[in-house]
């Protein structure tokens, strides 16, 4: 949870000068900290009646004084005050309605000088009073939250304190005095009368001061459904009417805002665009999206649909915005966004940083896959304004130098520092260390971090983290948006005897349609000869990739062979193969120039007549599909995807060609399989790494025709027989984009022959099918550990996630079935399928231990421990599966947390691994602390 201020902070904040109440609430403080002796409760001479007249004075007194309490400050200040005279409200309206009480005594008869408790002293009773009614934290509202919600927990307040304040009379000698009657109704009394009323006082006041804050305001309008609207504009105007615009900044401010102004550019910024079409700027044609929002915790779910589909869809997102900019909690943790690719992420970024620009808020924009991932946060923001500047600026100069304005950081792209070759899976707590190592050297910054849905279930959440995902556009915005594209394109399409795409052909795509870009490369497609108003049927996302990238080839070279198109796609992909291979979306000439040549020059390693020098990079750069940012990136990185799924198929289809062109010679039934151009596709990276890809490559098996799959499933057979045997003379040897060992690469090619058998399959593929044999599962086992071993956790997580596996008894032999979207049993996924070369005493323990924690079944605590103790001894299991067993052991309650020690201790005996086990299981959930008590013991003597 985020940190709100309690009555005593709100008087520190606002300045209080009514010495009554400071003395009072000083010495509660005091007496919590040290005990009513030592902090002066003898001398204590306040009573209840004078601190409810001051308390409600001075409420008063805020309302009053609100318009010069907000004035004249900045924005983090002005948020602190607020904040700090909504909790004055809020116990203001308890102590006013407490005094008009129907209560069977007056406040006056508990102020008598000769009250006197039983068994408490008076003043340590009257502290702890003071304590309960002023010094805890109070709820404050929340962008994210309904009013109703803000006023429950309100409530939830008033009823606290008017438990505190029965328990207090009942330690009185007024408590003997009462009638039976009245001592039996007197907390009933408290918990009804003096909160009800409370509550009304409160409404009025909240809605004076929302009609004199418009922060305030803001935050009552998240309830209310806006109007359409684009490009964010009414958070400019919702800002607008909180502070004016700032003028007068320092250049290198100004610099840096006027970098954050991207409404007046396209909304797709990239190389050569289509020349028969006008993209709408980014200030027309982007819409504000609708959202949905969720205050994470250690049970969340966010990367999966199911789960948001459960939690509040927010009906006003830019109110949302402006009202979490605002709050207390946007410095306190970021705001974490998430979508889908072609959500928008990355525009809602640019949009709200050019919103933001002109106002009382400085917005720095850092593209996290154009930064060192390994840096630290600060570090990685220099870098981007450093990108901006054009020189390097301390970041504790550049807030110096906005006078007040309140930082506002973009994060954009997370997922590719979780995704890369470095794991940051701790980021997002690195980056509220950040905040709070800000916010006490005086300088508060908010934060804004995107990524992409599916990576969620692959980062530690930090406490109060509060997570929104864009979702996808509805039949309303759909239209909307297609308007704006009718506007800017009617008069253009009509010189071509086209028209604008109707949104009746657009949705027929469905989801395609529901996303902003697939939406805007729908449209792009349609422009070329309006394909999508013919009626087609719906286009899968690989089909609309494969047609657009066809579509616009032909259409810049005037309209050339297929052979030659095939060519360009080959040039792209081998860009994209490069970038993948690096485990970067970036990409440089210097890189572009030694890979493509080599791929996509015969396999040679250049050309021989220096006179026919290419400059390669740039011949695949200039295109629509690429933008600049220090070097060459895809316009999206779903298009690098898409190209390494073609590629690799194009390589399988190649395949497919060559052998069939070999026909049924005698020489060729005994000569290897030309693999050459897919062992080069195949071998640096494993495809899973990037889920997306795998998807593109089963839309693009789903055009080939049964007979040519089932063809190709049987050569990738005998390659997969064949992988783990290097071929001495092999073409496009050229082309290393990383220098990998000799293992790494024929991990790679055997594990991604794997899945491109389990893919082209038109039915489950057994693993005794592609490895014949008796020794079938020890051979599986053997080529499972070398690719956990070699494609690090990226590839091998990828793996998990593509090649679903279990494990199957037939005629008594034992089996693994791989694919087929079947559910599985037991041995869930390929992490446990390693432990299947060993003995089924095994096999079955790890049945027995799956089944009983992922769904349920019930095993005595120190059985389970008894199992998984044997697994890490015998079978040597180090498997996710494993990681988040012992981290769901350890927080059950009632766990003997002793019985596990030796376990940990034994999964961090390895140096080798270590770190990766450590990481591992600190997101399992066992705390760092405990992991590093159990490492010192067991470098202590003796142990």
């Amino acid at each position: 949870m985020i940190e709100t201020p309690s009555y005593a902070d709100a008087l520190r904040i606002l300045g209080c000068k009514d010495g009554r109440l400071v003395k009072v609430i000083g010495f509660a403080s005091e007496a919590e900290r040290t005990g009513w002796a030592l902090a002066g409760g003898t001398r204590l001479t306040a009573n209840l009646r004078d601190m409810r007249d001051g308390i409600v004075a001075y409420g008063e007194d805020v309302m009053r004084r609100m318009p010069e309490l907000k004035s004249g400050v900045d924005r983090f200040t002005r948020t602190q005050r607020l904040a700090a005279a909504h909790a004055a409200i809020v116990v203001s309206a308890y102590f006013e309605a407490l005094g008009e009480a129907k209560l069977p005594f007056t406040l006056d008869r508990l102020d008598r000088p000769e009250r006197i408790s039983h068994g408490v002293p008076t003043a340590e009773r009257f502290a702890r009073l003071v304590a309960g009614l002023l010094l805890e934290r109070l709820p404050t509202p929340e962008p994210h939250l309904p009013y109703s919600e803000t006023r429950a927990a309100v409530e939830r307040a008033y009823l606290r304190m008017s438990e505190a304040l029965a328990g207090y009379v009942g330690g009185l000698a007024l408590w003997d005095e009462l009638s039976v009657d009245d001592q039996l109704l007197l907390p009933r009394l408290l918990a009804e009368g003096p909160p009800a009323h409370a509550l009304r006082i409160y409404e009025e006041d909240y809605r004076s001061l929302a009609l004199d804050s418009h922060e305030f305001g803001v935050r009552s309008l998240v309830t209310e459904r806006p109007p359409p609207a684009t490009a964010l504009s009414r958070v400019a105007w919702l800002l607008a009417e909180l502070a004016p615009p700032r003028v007068g900044d320092r250049p290198m401010i100004h610099q840096v805002r006027m970098a954050a102004n991207a409404l007046d550019q396209p909304l797709l910024v990239a190389g050569k665009l289509p020349e028969d079409v006008s993209l709408p700027l980014l200030g027309e044609g982007y819409l504000s999206p609708r959202c949905r929002v969720a205050e994470l915790a250690v049970e969340s779910s966010p990367a999966l649909r199911d789960w948001w589909a459960r939690q509040r869809q927010l009906p006003d997102a830019e109110a949302f915005l402006a009202g979490h900019l605002t709050s207390l909690r946007a410095t306190q943790a970021p705001l974490l966004v998430l979508g889908e690719p072609g959500s928008g992420k990355t525009k809602l970024t640019e949009v709200l940083a050019a919103r933001l620009a002109r106002s009382e808020f400085l917005p720095i924009r850092v593209e996290l896959r154009g930064v060192r991932a390994r840096a630290g946060v600060t570090e990685q923001i220099e870098q981007a304004v450093a990108e901006v500047l054009g020189e390097q600026v301390a970041y504790a100069d550049l807030v110096a130098a906005a006078d007040g304005a309140l930082p506002v950081i973009l994060l954009d792209g997370f997922d590719e520092l979780v995704q890369g070759s470095l794991n940051r899976y701790d980021y997002l707590e690195r980056v509220r260390e950040f905040q709070a190592r800000e916010a006490g050297l005086g300088r508060p910054v908010a934060v804004i971090v995107t990524s992409r849905t599916v990576v969620a279930d692959r980062v530690r959440f930090p406490d109060g983290l509060l997570a929104v995902q864009l979702q996808p556009f509805d039949d309303d915005q759909v239209r909307q948006w297609l308007d704006i594209w009718d506007q800017a394109n009617r008069a253009l399409l009509a010189r071509r005897d086209l028209k604008p795409l109707p949104a009746a052909a657009a949705l027929v795509h469905g989801e395609m349609a529901r996303q902003p870009l697939l939406l805007l490369l729908l449209a792009l497609y349609d422009a070329g000869g309006n394909a999508l108003q013919h009626d087609h049927g719906p286009l899968g996302r690989a089909r609309l990739y494969e047609v657009l990238l066809r579509d616009y080839t032909e259409r810049e070279t005037g309209g050339v062979r297929r052979v030659a198109i095939d060519q360009e796609l080959v040039l792209l992909g081998a860009a994209a193969l490069s970038m993948l291979a690096r485990g970067s979306q970036v990409i440089t000439d210097e890189q572009l120039e030694r890979d493509l040549p080599a791929l996509c020059h015969g396999g040679e390693e250049g050309p021989d007549d220096e006179d026919e020098r290419v400059d390669w990079a740039r011949k695949a750069t200039e295109r629509f599909f690429f933008v600049r940012r220090r070097g060459h990136a895809f316009l999206h990185s779903t298009f690098g995807e898409f190209l390494v799924a073609w590629l690799t198929m194009y390589a399988l289809r190649d395949l497919d060609r060559r052998r069939r062109l070999a026909g049924d010679e005698p020489l060729a039934l005994v000569q290897a399989v030309d693999d050459d151009l897919l062992y080069a596709v195949t071998s640096h990276s494993c495809v899973a790494e990037r889920g997306p890809t795998v998807g593109f490559i089963l839309e693009l098996l789903d055009e080939v025709p049964s007979a040519v799959r089932a063809r190709c499933v049987e050569l990738l057979t005998g390659l997969l027989h064949r992988a783990l045997h290097e071929r001495p003379r092999r073409h496009f040897t050229g082309f290393r984009p990383v220098r990998h060992t000799l293992t790494r690469r024929l991990a790679a090619y055997s594990a991604n022959l794997t899945v491109l058998i389990v893919t082209a399959s038109e039915e489950p593929v057994r693993v005794s099918s592609i490895l014949p044999g008796p020794d079938h599962l020890e051979r599986w086992s053997s080529l499972t550990h070398l690719w956990k071993g070699q494609l690090g956790q990226e590839g091998w997580n990828g793996l998990v996630t593509a090649l679903s596996a279990h494990r199957v008894m037939a005629d008594g032999q034992e089996d693994v079935v791989l694919g087929g979207g079947t559910e599985p049993t037991g041995m869930g996924d390929v992490v446990v399928a390693v432990a299947t070369g060993h003995a089924p005493r095994h096999r079955r323990l790890l049945d027995l231990l799956l089944r009983a924690l992922g769904d349920g079944r019930a095993l005595p605590y120190r059985d389970r421990v008894a199992i998984l103790e044997e697994l890490l001894r015998t079978v040597a299991v180090r498997s996710p599966a494993m990681h988040r067993a012992l981290g769901a052991m350890w927080h059950e309650e009632g766990a003997d947390r002793g019985e596990l020690r030796p376990l940990l201790h034994a999964m961090l005996a390895d140096p080798a691994d270590r770190m990766e086990t450590w990481e591992q299981l600190v997101k399992a959930g066992i705390p760092e602390t405990a992991l590093w008590e159990i490492h010192q013991s067991a470098l202590m003597p003796g142990e």
